[in-house]
């Protein structure tokens, strides 16, 4: 498929020593759509510019702080989700965006909440995938052991290099600052990947896994998950009410990285909101998962 038109493309000083990339594509006359990446850490690539009709849309991408080209590289100085949130703004204010369609998968779908709760002015309506509400809860089912019940393998691998009765999260946090660091950067990333498709296709995850993917997505992602987002316990679904747009909700019924739970219990918090369970996994690669996704995103296209 085609790409869409790069309209523009930068650099955003957003303060702390932060300079986030960004870029525009698509129809500059068309409705401004703003694409929050997972992770955290992760950064945007060309792939999530594959969902959207570009002569429809005015689409907006940016790498968050210490993800993707942003920089400083990895950095998880005055990296908090509150940051993210208000860096959005910056982002909008910069391309002359007042009000945005806001999509957003896996940890993208926590800052488009968290976004919508504090600026419910700047948001059009909400497609997300892959719900993660940023609870002590989900954190814990991913890192300290829940997925072992349905694939042991990949937990195994990923605690097999913790002592026993060290917290996993903690002691990868102090790997990323050892001589070893890539190495547990590395596995870190790997136990992810590996849980995030249906049909996990590992000999592809690892060609992607190179060290300017892997690093940043360890070491800003734990730096998140030891601190529970930075969220108070419960703040998406007790804010939920301050959502008063249209929301599209897309979860894989098979999903190991987010339990299908918090869609189900982020829909039954907003009215306005469509839920569609799918056969996926986490990926928006998944088949099922993409077309879910274009569906929802084509059906906006006519939201004035």
């Amino acid at each position: 498929m085609k790409l869409p038109k790069l309209l523009e493309k930068g650099y955003l000083p957003v303060g702390d020593g932060h300079q986030l990339y960004y870029e525009v594509c698509g129809n500059p006359r068309g409705k401004p759509m703003l694409s929050l990446h997972g992770g955290p850490g992760a950064g945007f690539s060309d792939k999530h510019k594959l969902f959207y009709n570009p002569k429809k849309w005015k689409m907006i991408f940016f790498d968050q702080r210490g993800a993707g080209r942003s920089g400083p590289f990895a950095s998880t100085k005055a990296n908090t989700t509150q940051k993210l949130v208000e860096d959005c703004i910056k982002i909008l204010d910069h391309v002359g965006v007042k009000k945005a369609v806001v999509v957003g998968g896996s940890w993208g779908s926590t800052l488009a909440l968290c976004f919508a709760i504090k600026h419910p002015e700047r948001v059009k309506a909400l497609v997300l995938r892959g719900i993660f509400l940023g609870s002590k809860e989900e954190i814990d089912y991913f890192y300290r052991g829940g997925t072992q019940l349905h694939n042991p393998e990949a937990w195994r691998r990923f605690v097999n290099h913790v002592p026993s009765g060290k917290d996993p999260v903690k002691y990868y946090v102090r790997k990323f600052h050892s001589r070893q660091s890539r190495k547990y950067a590395y596995e870190w990333t790997y136990y992810e990947m590996s849980l995030m498709r249906l049909e996990p296709n590992m000999q592809k995850a690892k060609k992607e896994m190179k060290p300017k993917f892997y690093i940043p997505m360890a070491r800003v992602e734990s730096h998140y998950m030891l601190r529970n987002c930075f969220l108070p316990r419960g703040y998406i679904l007790k804010n939920a009410h301050r959502i008063k747009v249209p929301v599209s909700i897309i979860h894989g019924r098979y999903d190991q990285v987010c339990p299908p739970e918090s869609a189900y219990l982020l829909h039954k918090k907003l009215p306005k909101s469509r839920l569609l369970f799918c056969v996926a996994g986490h990926s928006s690669s998944d088949p099922e998962s993409s077309k879910a996704m274009i569906s929802e995103i084509k059906r906006l296209e006519r939201l004035r």
